[in-house]
């Protein structure tokens, strides 16, 4: 069951367009998807539960806040739980796969600091050993899910790389990079890389105090760039753009060859009515070549984590 990581240090990217019509995507190929949102945020969130049901329902006990909360507390609860099943993307998928959610929390931004509390030791091995604990809170918890409960897991990260967000890196296999073709967007991308990088390090020397193996060292590899809101014109790109894509390739990281083009009315409205833009049917030609785009990175990402034949 692989295990992805859609982040970006630049916010508005649209990240979490691109991590909610993926998921969409693959769960109308037939996939079992898991999207769990870690962005105090909750776009994603919202994506899928309307603000005012979230606040009835969800707020106070079943979000993956509680979750992080109840550990500190030391009152342990299966992530399953929280788990919630939006019905109007999921009786738009029919008989295919299907699409569960776990909500965020716009509180979620504390427990970082909670988190850094429990950091530090009394000897060098003790702090080790609770930098291991505090970092692999989330793998543990996807790892208590039924092993064929999902076929894979899309975790939204926050725009930043604070507890939470390596928590994610850690629990990861591989990390998606969706980015806006222009120059604050992909300035960060060489950031993430060095602090991905150092944490790996930092992560896997620590592991190697735990004589009985129990601590599996962590190697999540970059799945790629995909650029998102281009502008085309002429049938390619604007020329602007072509130049801060061509930049990002000298990075070394992967690139799909699949762009998502900017529509910010398709894309704006799609939340409210919880249905991800890829699985609805547009008559209009530039509605429906925004979704051609969408199933063709989709396939392209199926291909990159090597997911086989669809169910």
């Amino acid at each position: 069951m692989p295990i992805v990581s859609v982040i970006n240090y630049k916010g508005g990217v649209g990240k979490t367009t691109t991590t909610a019509n993926l998921a969409g995507e693959l769960a109308w190929h037939g996939r079992k998807v898991l999207l769990v949102d870690l962005d105090p945020q909750a776009s994603l969130t919202f994506s899928f539960i309307r603000p005012e049901e979230w606040l009835a329902d969800f707020a106070t006990s079943r979000t993956i806040k509680k979750w992080f909360d109840a550990l500190s507390e030391g009152s342990d609860f299966p992530l399953s739980d929280l788990i919630f099943t939006p019905p109007r993307t999921n009786q738009r998928l029919g008989n295919r796969g299907g699409l569960d959610l776990l909500p965020s929390h716009l509180g979620l931004i504390n427990v970082d600091l909670e988190l850094a509390t429990e950091l530090g030791g009394a000897t060098l091995r003790q702090s080790k050993r609770r930098y291991l604990k505090v970092h692999r809170r989330l793998a543990e918890g996807l790892a208590g899910l039924e092993h064929d409960r999902y076929d894979v897991i899309l975790i939204d990260c926050p725009p930043n790389f604070n507890i939470v967000t390596k928590n994610a890196i850690v629990a990861s296999d591989r990390i998606l990079i969706p980015a806006k073709a222009d120059y604050l967007s992909t300035l960060g991308i060489d950031y993430l890389q060095k602090n991905v990088s150092g944490l790996i390090e930092d992560f896997n020397e620590y592991a190697a105090v735990e004589d009985d193996s129990i601590v599996q060292k962590i190697d999540p590899a970059f799945l790629g760039v995909v650029f998102t809101m281009v502008q085309f014109y002429g049938g390619e790109p604007i020329s602007t753009q072509r130049q801060f894509m061509n930049q990002t390739k000298t990075l070394g990281l992967p690139v799909f060859d699949s762009y998502i083009r900017e529509n910010k009315s398709v894309f704006g409205d799609a939340p409210l009515y919880g249905v991800p833009v890829v699985l609805n049917a547009y008559s209009n030609p530039t509605h429906s070549n925004i979704v051609d785009e969408l199933e063709g990175f989709v396939a392209e990402f199926e291909s990159k984590l090597g997911m086989g034949a669809r169910p």
